[in-house]
This record gives C-alpha cells, sequence and structure tokens, in this order.
C-alpha cells in the first residue's frame, strides 16, 4: 500500500501522512458507528455514557497506534527534529497541555467524576461530562436562589484544578450542615419551643442523619479528620427585639432547598398548635398606652381644639 501510494504521490512522507489521515477517518466513522449502535441499546444513562467515553478512548489510542506503526520507520531520523520543536510546542501548547494534565488529574487522582455536584475554576454546578481539555457543567446559582440550575451550559478548562480549589458536595461525604433561624417573641415559653423545634427536625431530616452516619465513619477511616455532631442541634440567643434560636442540622446535598420549605411548615403548624404558649416574632415594634396615657392625650387635643 505504502509504494502504490508512494507511486502516485511521488514522495514517501507524504503518502504516509496520507495513509495516516485516511487510517484516522476510518476510525473516526467506526467509532460514530459504534456509538449509537450502543447507545440505542443501552437505556442507564450512566452506563451509556461511560461506553461512549471507552469508544472514544479506545479511538484515540487506535488513531495514536496506527500513525507509529506508520511513521515507525522514519521516527529514529525524527528524533532530533522531534526534540527540537518539542520545546517550542510546549510554550505554545502550555494551557492545551496543563489541560491534559488535569484531565489525568482528576481521572485518577479522584477530584471529582460525572455527576457529582461541584465547584470548580469559579463555576458552581453538575458535572456532566469530563473532556481531555474540558470539564463541563449544568450551572447552578447565580440569579437563581438555591441549588436550582440555571439552564446555562459551562465549560472549564482542566488546568484549573492546579490552580483554584475543587469543593466537592458530592464526592466521599454527600451531605452538608444547613441552618435556619427562627424568631419566637419574648414571653413565649421557651421550653415548649425548644421542643417542638427538636421534634419537628428530628422528623424530617432524621433519615439524613441516619444515612451520613456511615459515610463519615468511611470518611474517618481515609482521612486525617475529628468525629463530628450528626445529630440536630438547637441553640438559642436573645436579644433585645425577640428570642433567636438557630437549627443545625444536616441534610443530603440535592434536597437542601425541599427540605428547608417543609422543615418551616412542620414548625409553623407547631408553634401554631400550642395555643398561644410560643410564637413568631415579628420586626415591628408595638406601642402600647394605659387608660390613664390615652385620656391624657385626648385632653391635650381637647384643649387645642376649644383654643
Amino acid at each position: 500500500m505504502i509504494s502504490y501510494l508512494t507511486g502516485l504521490i511521488g514522495n514517501e512522507l507524504a503518502a504516509r501522512a496520507a495513509l495516516a489521515a485516511a487510517v484516522g477517518i476510518l476510525i473516526i466513522v467506526l467509532v460514530r458507528i459504534v456509538q449509537r449502535l450502543f447507545t440505542r441499546r443501552i437505556q442507564v444513562n450512566e452506563a451509556r455514557y461511560r461506553t461512549r467515553k471507552f469508544v472514544n478512548f479506545f479511538g484515540y489510542v487506535a488513531i495514536l497506534f496506527a500513525v507509529l506503526a506508520l511513521f515507525s520507520e522514519r521516527l529514529g531520523g525524527l528524533t532530533v527534529a522531534l526534540g527540537l520543536t518539542g520545546a517550542g510546542i510546549a510554550l505554545a501548547l502550555q494551557d492545551v497541555i496543563a489541560s491534559l494534565a488535569g484531565f489525568f488529574a482528576i481521572t485518577f487522582g479522584g477530584y471529582f467524576k460525572p455527576g457529582d455536584r461541584v465547584q470548580f475554576g469559579g463555576v458552581r454546578g453538575d458535572v456532566i461530562d469530563i473532556g481531555l481539555v474540558r470539564t463541563t457543567f449544568m450551572e447552578l446559582g447565580e440569579w437563581v436562589d438555591g441549588d436550582l440550575f440555571t439552564g446555562r451550559v459551562v465549560r472549564v478548562s482542566n488546568g484549573a484544578v492546579f490552580r483554584d480549589p475543587v469543593f466537592n458536595y458530592s464526592g466521599e461525604f454527600p451531605f452538608l450542615w444547613d441552618e435556619i433561624r427562627i424568631p419566637v417573641k419574648h414571653g413565649s415559653d421557651i421550653d415548649l419551643a425548644r421542643e417542638i423545634l427538636h421534634r419537628e427536625v428530628e422528623a424530617e431530616v432524621g433519615e439524613f442523619t441516619r444515612a451520613s452516619s456511615e459515610a463519615w465513619r468511611s470518611l474517618v477511616t481515609r482521612y486525617l479528620i475529628e468525629k463530628a455532631r450528626l445529630e440536630p442541634l438547637v441553640t438559642m440567643v436573645a436579644d433585645e427585639s425577640w428570642l433567636a434560636f438557630t437549627i443545625r442540622y444536616i441534610v443530603d446535598y440535592r434536597l437542601r432547598r425541599t427540605t428547608r420549605d417543609r422543615l418551616f411548615r412542620r414548625i409553623l403548624a407547631g408553634f401554631a398548635a400550642s395555643e398561644g404558649r410560643v410564637a413568631i416574632a415579628a420586626a415591628s415594634s408595638e406601642v402600647a398606652l394605659s387608660t390613664e396615657e390615652t385620656l391624657e392625650v385626648r385632653l391635650a387635643q381637647g384643649r387645642r381644639g376649644s383654643e
């Protein structure tokens, strides 16, 4: 085949390059066909994604071996030239090289995987793809309150893993601690208020507490970390406006917003059932006038009117 192409083109190196391009195109076409066949038959999203990535990787490896096989006879003579140009290429493509290195660091270093919720390279979102050069996110937050998608797909260079911290919300410990503050009116039954808060938060997040215990034990075996309180905690601070109760609890990273909503509704229903013994404080001030003060105000108004 090489001899035939050399006879047509008139240059052996050009003939090898043309054959390498043809083989590369053929491999890419075969990869696309195999991907379509597999993705139609695999119903599970994660399995379909991993199969597609594996076929892609196999295609890259096949192209690399094909090129090496075609140019193996000339690589010895090209060693010096490749060495000289390698430094220039490395300098010009340092960002790309850093991104490729970042891909291997992310893949084999356990920073995150597809499906994880992370903050990385200035972006917070769910990882939907990890490419050789960039990681793709479905963005969270920004102008949308809570842990909800914005609808924007964001791509970040893998090289950012060497420059910026990586926050993983769902890695080894897929739970978060959250807090809410409940203002309780002065004069309320403090013990009853604390009892209601403990009861409602335990009823709402008790399953998260039990599930997180096993995940925390696994975390302790891998890292030098102290024992943490996983059970809900209710504390109180008193000021001149109200009694501020703070509830600290653990929750699944995907359910923080909905858990807050259900917990607030439970607490309000529990306070309402206390028949006035516990009440939510308002940010308004009440001015109470005694009977004598009201009478004095009316007399003063009457005098000004007669004058």
